[in-house]
């Protein structure tokens, strides 16, 4: 009869602190398997020590040792693995595969509050916590300091379009939202709308040469925003009907699902593997492999295809860029799409919590035109102000938000801090786009950085980098 599906999960949790807990998955095998193990625990933040794969094509056994934070839902993470697991009712293994699952319905969440600093991050939280999956945000600030948001997001617990999920997200919003919070609504869209929520399906040329071209990146060996090139050796002689991958590469946050998922975009299975980390950056792994059709990678071709792509996703699986738009700036975060469609998890999350952090955001106009004290501080300053907009007249300041001004202005005043001026993200998207015979989730926030400098660029570009990365 085999054993309970309640046990095919079973998580030992750590007595002391810094010491690893021990996740054991013992179910019926099916390809991607790893893949979505490890996404899920990339998605629940756990820092993952070692790994040991075992499986005969039918069954596996996984063990995983990863250390948690006091706030990991370790039973909320079981019934997480539990659902990726294969059904151990005794039917076909790899029915599942023949019937890919029902898209997942999708809700526009939209909210109007008052801005502040750090907004974006606090929300994006919250619809983490929720298990909210956003698919595509739009961010608009106004000039009178409201905030109009809209997320097109997925509900992992398939229950949004009930009143009681509803008022449940509703109620955790305006918890951390508070009297700001002026109106927000939640409804299921319809599959136009939903697949307008997807966004264009290009980018421009720039960007795509900037980000994705293989022989530009190879020419930037002391890129910030890269690791340094893994050792990836394949010897096919240690085994009869494997080939045995070893890698040896810098630790970062997400490593082992960046590694399961390449392979189970191959259609490659694992037979056997260990994962170890050493010291604090190293990591060794050792994976017996096997194609579809259970013989070894003998071609080179495939071999030198599958050495590349795993080097170029373990030195940069995500990309960044700051880009020039007039005079904002465009911070572009980008992932490969799985062949599944899955994107990488907590990916926005990551982002606004970098830029939370560096408190780089950018300007709202409000605060230069929307209350008395402003308009009588910028009166005084009119004189100052003329050398740089000459061809403004007052009588034109009073009827209008100034948006034009303040952008040839925005130096002077920062560096007068006349108008106390908050910097505030004013847009972010979230799109997929086809690059090449790939699709990539690309993530855009427009931003303001004040001066602009190098340095500043580059600092943004490190932080970001870093939290998408890093454990710490």
């Amino acid at each position: 009869m085999g054993i309970l599906f309640d046990d095919a999960v079973i998580i030992r949790q750590s007595e002391k602190e810094g010491e690893p807990s021990v996740i054991t998955v013992n179910c019926p095998d099916k390809t991607g398997l790893g893949s979505d193990l490890c996404r899920i625990i990339l998605f629940f933040g756990l820092t993952v020590v070692r790994t040991d794969v075992s499986t005969d094509g039918k069954w596996c056994y996984i063990v995983f040792w990863v250390v948690g934070k006091p706030s990991t839902r370790w039973s909320l993470l079981k019934k997480r693995l539990m659902g990726a697991c294969p059904s151990c009712s005794g039917i076909s293994y790899f029915r599942a595969e023949l019937q890919p699952p029902r898209p997942p319905d999708v809700f526009l969440l939209k909210f109007c509050c008052h801005d502040r600093r750090g907004l974006l991050h606090d929300v994006t939280e919250v619809l983490c916590e929720l298990e909210l999956t956003i698919k595509r945000v739009k961010v608009s600030t106004t000039p009178d300091g409201k905030v109009m948001d809209l997320f097109f997001i997925t509900d992992t617990r398939v229950l949004l379009h009930t009143k009681n999920r509803q008022d449940d997200t509703y109620d955790h919003l305006k918890a951390v939202l508070g009297d700001a919070m002026i109106s927000c609504d939640i409804q299921m869209v319809g599959p136009e709308i939903a697949a307008c929520s997807q966004g264009p399906s290009f980018l421009s040329d720039a960007i795509s040469e900037d980000m994705f071209n293989i022989e530009t990146l190879d020419e930037r060996p002391d890129d910030c925003v890269a690791f340094k090139p893994p050792s990836i050796t394949m010897d096919n002689s240690l085994s009869p009907s494997h080939t045995l991958v070893q890698i040896v590469c810098e630790d970062h946050k997400g490593l082992l699902y960046d590694v399961m998922r390449t392979l189970k975009d191959y259609n490659i299975q694992i037979s056997y593997g260990r994962f170890t980390t050493k010291g604090k950056s190293e990591c060794e792994m050792d994976l017996f492999i096997m194609q579809a059709d259970g013989k070894k990678i003998i071609d080179p071709s495939k071999q030198s295809s599958l050495r590349s792509r795993l080097q170029m996703e373990l030195s940069r699986p995500l990309r960044v860029a700051l880009i020039s738009r007039g005079p904002d700036s465009e911070l572009l975060v980008a992932n490969p799409v799985e062949i599944t469609g899955n994107g990488r998890p907590l990916v926005f999350y990551d982002i606004t919590l970098a830029l939370k952090m560096l408190d780089t955001q950018s300007f709202r106009v409000r605060n230069c035109c929307t209350t008395e004290y402003d308009f009588q501080k910028l009166l005084m300053l009119s004189t100052r102000l003329s050398s740089i907009c000459r061809f403004i007249r007052l009588e034109w300041l009073k009827a209008k938000t100034m948006l034009v001004l303040v952008i040839e202005a925005y130096s002077f005043l920062h560096q007068q801090n006349c108008f106390g001026l908050t910097l505030l993200y004013f847009q972010a998207e979230i799109g997929r786009y086809m690059i090449g015979d790939r699709e990539w989730e690309v993530y855009r926030v427009l931003l303001d950085e004040g001066d602009g400098s190098s340095v500043l660029k580059q600092k943004i570009e490190e932080t970001v980098w870093k939290m998408l990365m890093s454990w710490e």
